[in-house]
């Protein structure tokens, strides 16, 4: 908001050319004392009172308050549903170009949610390319634009930090993150549901990660219950932008904004199909730790397919490693090493658990077909990119590999010392060092 006396000009010009008195722009709800009192810059107007005049005057709160056309931050709003839009349904690299656009363009005219938005637009695409520095710079800030707001609303910028945190092996962290601000939200009563689908369907793969498989189970059905059923809401959302457009042109600034922001919410909703996609993600898991790996195969399947559609390499090439592992427990090996070969590829752009899984299972593939030497070459390479990500159980099995395979090529001690190492990081299954899992939180039906 402008100084007093930038407003009460600005009140006064408008007035002038409208051919309005004092008396006139003041009542019913307030003196032509007042008017004259702000108009001369002696009193800072409150929202409401700037609203009331705004309304008289025919022009928009923003404008009066700020000086700055009310359909610029209108049309910024609607370019902003796109490039969600394209996210949503097209790829993240057009779309970033799109967000970097309009974040310059937000910061130039000073509007503080329009730089979150785009800037939270920006921290998405870069988790879904793979770009995890890029992804938490982007989240943090726009983390810190939101610091006043109520926690729902900053829910997607830690979700965000959160899973960037997790893709780069820093699990426990990831956990912290996550399950703290469930809890926060519980007890704050602000228990908004979608950002509690958003934040249950992200700390699936960090619990997934440290073996904490029965919270994982419980964090995915409670997401996928919570999550919102559309037909088709692409047409939806699509309907709602050409009719904002619409309200823009004929200067229907405030009927604009009202279907925008119901644009925006489908798009949100559509942008969930990668959280349920990880939901997917996890039931495969689950059903290929039981045994059960034709329905693995199915849900993994699914999850891939969905992420696929987003263009996400990177949690496509991560749920291959999955499938990859079912496969080859189907006796399918050379499905399998398609698909591994497929996740390196990525390079270092990968977190540290699924690329030591990724050599995990080439060890296993290359055991199995009798050659050792590449087997313990897979082995030492996926033991150094888990030491550093905290996965206990996933370390303490891959030493247990590693002990075997030298222990049958006559290695003794060096066996030894891999079944040392894995000693070292043994739990018993299903445990974390976290605390109690989050407070599960009950919505009534409609």
């Amino acid at each position: 908001m402008d100084d007093p006396a930038t407003i009460g000009h600005r009140v006064q010009r408008l007035r002038a050319q409208r051919g309005l008195t004092q008396r006139q722009l003041a009542e019913p709800s307030y003196t032509p004392a007042y008017v004259s009192t702000l108009e001369s810059g002696k009193v800072r107007p409150s929202e409401t009172a700037l609203r009331f005049l705004a309304e008289r005057l025919g022009t928009s709160y923003e404008e009066l308050a700020t000086g700055r056309p009310a359909h610029l931050a209108t049309e910024l709003r609607l370019a902003l549903v796109e490039a969600r839009r394209q996210l949503a349904t097209g790829t993240a690299e057009e779309a970033a170009v799109s967000y970097r656009h309009l974040l310059a363009d937000a910061e130039h005219l000073g509007l503080v949610p329009e730089q979150a938005e785009a800037l939270l637009g920006l921290g998405d695409c870069a988790l879904e390319t793979g770009e995890l520095v890029d992804a938490g710079h982007h989240f943090q800030a726009a983390e810190r634009l939101l610091a006043e707001e109520p926690l729902p609303r900053r829910a997607r910028a830690i979700r965000g930090r959160a899973v960037a945190h997790l893709l780069a092996g820093e699990l426990r962290y990831a956990c912290y993150l996550l399950e703290s601000t469930i809890d926060e939200l519980g007890a704050s009563g602000l228990a908004d549901p979608e950002a509690l689908v958003v934040l249950y369907a992200a700390v699936i793969g960090p619990y997934m990660d440290m073996g904490a498989h029965a919270r994982a189970a419980h964090a995915a059905e409670l997401a996928l219950a919570l999550a919102p059923q559309v037909d088709d809401p692409a047409l939806v959302a699509g309907m709602h932008r050409q009719v904002a457009r619409t309200f823009l042109a004929e200067g229907r600034t405030a009927d604009a904004d009202a279907s925008l922001a119901k644009a925006q919410a489908i798009y949100q909703q559509l942008s969930l199909r990668t959280d349920l996609a990880h939901c997917h993600w996890m039931r495969g898991y689950v059903q290929a730790q039981n045994g059960e790996l034709a329905a693995a195969e199915q849900e993994l399947r699914t999850a891939r397919d969905m992420l696929n559609v987003k263009r996400a390499a990177l949690f496509t090439a991560q749920v291959e490693v999955e499938l990859a592992d079912v496969l080859r427990r189907l006796g399918r090996h050379g499905e399998a090493s398609d698909m591994l070969s497929a996740f390196l590829e990525l390079g270092d752009r990968h977190g540290a658990v699924h690329a030591g899984g990724a050599y995990r299972l080439l060890g296993l593939i290359a055991e199995e077909r009798g050659d050792s030497e590449t087997a313990e070459e897979h082995y030492v390479t996926a033991l150094g990119l888990l030491e550093r990500s905290g996965a206990s159980g996933d370390l303490a099995d891959l030493c247990r590999l590693l002990g075997d395979l030298l222990r049958r090529g006559g290695r003794t001690e060096a066996a030894l010392d891999a079944y040392r190492t894995g000693l070292g990081h043994r739990s018993p299954p299903g445990t974390t060092t976290l605390g109690p899992a989050p407070t599960a939180l009950v919505f009534p039906r409609h």
